[in-house]
């Protein structure tokens, strides 16, 4: 493979380190898709690796299904078949194999978050409380948050001791007994019910830690307790296990991401290698310069800095509005004079 055509030397050496853990800290418009997809056609095309011995995660259908094209661009047909995917998927795919050891069939259903909120609302009315008072939604959060760090209903009734915190404890499990009636599983259990898998069988989880030799998995610092407990149990055995993120990009806190999985996941195995992509191939430096400024003060962050090739543009402006109307006024003159100067489009501009 022609790799000094395609990477940069510090893209080359995130691909080419296959055999022990490996951090990858990249940096936004570092071209971290580009690494991953490399670093599968490495492992197949320079290193033999049997395609269906990897597998690659990452966070959304939309990620996982450019991950597979593009790896069906350097690897062939063979890429269709890959286990490439996200979280969700993947657990999904494992327990139609397996979810027999769990007592339940593998012909279960998936309960959507409307599906989710109906089931709630009985189990509300069956224990005669207010629907208006308690909101189905509200409770529907409280246990996907729950389950995302792995507490079942009576981990959860034990820790509960606000009011609100307590009617959950009420509802939680009946909620998962008539989910279990139903064969059905929510979003959340396709996680819970893997890590449950993977614990309580030892065989189970050996078949698995065998077949992946190599594990790879995208935006890392998104992964809950659960992804994170996924991931580091398949990963007991090779330890060939290569994430890719950015502690500065951890947004989704709110949805039981967990910054620390990525902060510590160098304490995680011994000699974990940890790269930095620093180059940035989306911005001017002018713009680099400014969020380099503002990220630093940030805590407990992987030390780095984004440079560009490109050029240092234009400076950047500030506006100080008043109000938001102020604001919606100064963005709607400065699109509609660019417009009418610069002959662009208004599909030319973000906001």
């Amino acid at each position: 493979m022609e790799l000094n055509k395609y990477l940069n030397p510090q893209q080359i050496k995130a691909v080419k380190n296959t055999e022990n853990p490996l951090l990858v800290i990249a940096g936004a418009g570092s071209g971290k898709t580009r690494v991953l997809t490399y670093r599968i056609a490495y492992l197949v095309k320079e290193k033999k690796v049997d395609p269906f011995d990897i597998l690659a995660i990452t966070f959304t259908n939309k990620a996982a299904n450019e991950m597979k094209r593009r790896v069906i661009d350097l690897v062939g047909k063979v890429g269709e078949l890959m286990w490439i995917s996200t979280f969700h998927s993947f657990c999904a795919r494992i327990l139609r194999h397996e979810i027999n050891h769990l007592s339940m069939s593998r012909n279960f259903v998936i309960y959507d978050s409307n599906d989710q909120l109906s089931l709630i609302t009985k189990c509300l009315k069956e224990l005669n409380l207010d629907s208006k008072r308690f909101t189905p939604k509200i409770i529907q959060a409280v246990i996907s948050d729950a389950k995302n760090r792995l507490m079942d209903y009576e981990s959860f009734s034990k820790k509960a001791k606000e009011y609100f915190e307590k009617i959950v404890a009420q509802v939680y499990p009946l909620y998962q007994e008539k989910l279990f009636k139903a064969n059905a599983l929510d979003f959340d259990d396709l996680l819970m019910f893997t890590v449950n898998l993977f614990k309580l069988f030892p065989n189970v989880r050996e078949k698995y830690q065998n077949k992946f030799k190599y594990i790879l998995v995208d935006e890392f610092q998104d992964t809950n307790i659960a992804q994170n407990e996924i991931i580091l149990i398949l990963s007991e055995q090779h330890k060939n296990i290569c994430v890719v993120g950015d502690d500065d990009q951890s947004i989704y806190s709110w949805r039981g991401a967990e910054i620390k999985n990525i902060i510590n996941f160098d304490k995680k195995f011994n000699e974990v290698g940890v790269i930095k992509l620093e180059q940035n191939y989306r911005s001017t430096q002018n713009i680099l310069d400014a969020a380099n400024f503002l990220i630093s003060n940030n805590e407990s962050r992987k030390q780095k800095k984004l440079w560009t090739d490109n050029p240092k543009g234009e400076l950047i402006t500030k506006y100080l509005a008043s109000d938001e109307r102020d604001e919606v006024r100064f963005l709607v003159q400065k699109v509609r004079k660019i417009v009418k100067d610069k002959k662009k489009k208004y599909k030319d501009f973000a906001i």
